[in-house]
């Protein structure tokens, strides 16, 4: 894991980065862990978390009668979100990948909007937001030192190919 920069772990712990990301893919190759259809996440058979992909994030909105349209004014459409029940928390997880200069780059400055714009849809849940990027090796350049800086100073986060299951506020399989 490389969070800030620093750091190392191994894939059992953590989601990597694997091009496309699919948080449910990944847990159900894990230890102790199962994923059904609906996205309901299960560790050792006790129900823990719930997995949304795009547009499944506003199914879950509309059990506690949150219409979205009369809150923000454009939809949001996270790559992934798993809402841990423990927590009480939604944890909003872009993957962004790249290998050339392009429009990626301003796409990380946006976090603290979208994490804003995440938060008043939850808020009326009571359900608290981390908002967290997933990075590819290309972000490490020192070009990017001010964005990354700056998605830090909002109260955003950033790993580099890998976020730690603990991060998302999972248990880690022995």
């Amino acid at each position: 894991m490389k969070e800030k920069g620093v750091g190392g772990a191994n894939t059992k712990t953590g989601l990597t980065f694997e091009g496309k990301t699919d948080l449910s893919i990944f847990l159900n190759k894990q230890k102790g862990y199962r994923v059904d259809t609906k996205g309901s996440v299960f560790f050792n058979r006790k129900s823990i978390a719930r997995i949304f992909k795009k547009h499944g994030m506003y199914l879950f909105l509309q059990e506690y009668g949150i219409e979205w349209k009369k809150i923000i004014s454009k939809k949001l459409l996270p790559d992934d979100s798993i809402y841990v029940v423990i927590k009480n928390t939604i944890y909003i997880i872009e993957c962004k990948f790249q290998k050339v200069a392009g429009s990626v780059d301003e796409k990380l400055q946006t976090c603290d909007f979208k994490k804003k714009q995440y938060q008043k849809l939850f808020s009326r849940a009571n359900i608290e937001v981390e908002y967290m990027y997933l990075l590819s090796d290309w972000f490490q350049k020192p070009e990017y030192k001010d964005v990354l800086d700056y998605i830090i100073s909002v109260r955003c986060q950033y790993y580099f190919n890998y976020i730690p299951l603990e991060k998302i506020g999972l248990p880690i399989p022995s």
